[in-house]
């Protein structure tokens, strides 16, 4: 299709030719915004390539915006979590400071391992999705599961003779997030098809896990004293640990909550 192209349009028609232009391009951004900025351009007295800039980075600002919307949704987080949510005053244990240089991605850029270790409500899944999320704005491909559903779909997918297409499709996402392990046990099947999941990613990708359960206590989810040592292994060789304690953040806020009405009266 060739628009019909000649001088001295009027403003309606302007709009219009610039409306049909942005839907064959493909331009959904300057087609939504380009009247607000022209408007702008005018008032700002902008050069014809300062407001050329300002159209084509706005579209390029959009789609990286969409890019990374996409990324958040594929990596199947279960809530929203970030970092600036964080109470980092509530659980004097975490430092500010590491975990803000995690969110730098650099760790993953070295396919470094992290583990979150402390008991329940913590911060651990709250830190994990946050820092999940930080890497899929930032650009990597991230995915996140509880060890016992990866450890289900891998147990699926051998029974289905579809075991190595599901280790490579886990293999392939530049960060995998293991929430919950060490919650349950599990059978030497489960945790040796687990255990390919982590060889297959270890110096390529990185894998970060929260559990429950100190090191020496893995082996009530490994019951294989080896194929634990391996794992551990395997998830700590050149990586961050960070003990998150065990006084519970949200235990402590539900009893201030409760203490509040009576401290009133």
């Amino acid at each position: 299709m060739t628009l019909p192209r000649q001088r001295g349009l009027t403003e309606q028609a302007a709009d219009a030719a610039i409306d049909t232009a942005c839907r064959l391009l493909r331009l959904p951004s300057i087609r939504n915004e380009f009247t607000e900025i022209a408007d702008r351009a005018i008032k700002d007295q902008m050069t014809y390539r300062g407001f050329l800039a300002e159209l084509l980075m706005t579209e390029c600002d959009d789609r990286a915006r969409r890019r990374s919307e996409r990324r958040i949704k594929a990596a199947g987080f279960p809530r929203e979590k970030s970092l600036r949510a964080f109470d980092f005053d509530a659980n004097p244990n975490i430092d500010a400071a590491t975990v803000h240089t995690l969110a730098s991605c650099e760790w993953i850029k070295k396919s470094q391992p992290l583990c979150l270790i402390g008991d329940s409500g913590t911060g651990k899944s709250h830190m994990l999705i946050a820092l999940g999320t930080e890497a899929a704005m930032k650009g990597y491909r991230v995915r996140y599961t509880l060890a016992t559903k990866l450890v289900n779909e891998l147990v699926e997918a051998a029974d289905e003779k579809q075991l190595n297409k599901t280790i490579a499709r886990y293999g392939r996402v530049d960060l995998l997030c293991i929430d919950e392990l060490g919650y349950m046990e599990l059978d030497r099947h489960g945790a040796e098809l687990l255990f390919q999941v982590l060889t297959e990613r270890e110096e390529k990708n990185s894998v970060a896990i929260a559990s429950n359960e100190s090191f020496g206590g893995w082996t009530k989810t490994f019951t294989d004293p080896r194929l634990c040592a391996a794992i551990v292994d395997r998830l700590t060789f050149n990586g961050t640990i960070i003990e998150t304690g065990t006084d519970s953040y949200r235990l402590a806020s539900t009893r201030a909550r409760a203490e509040a009405p009576a401290a009133a009266s």
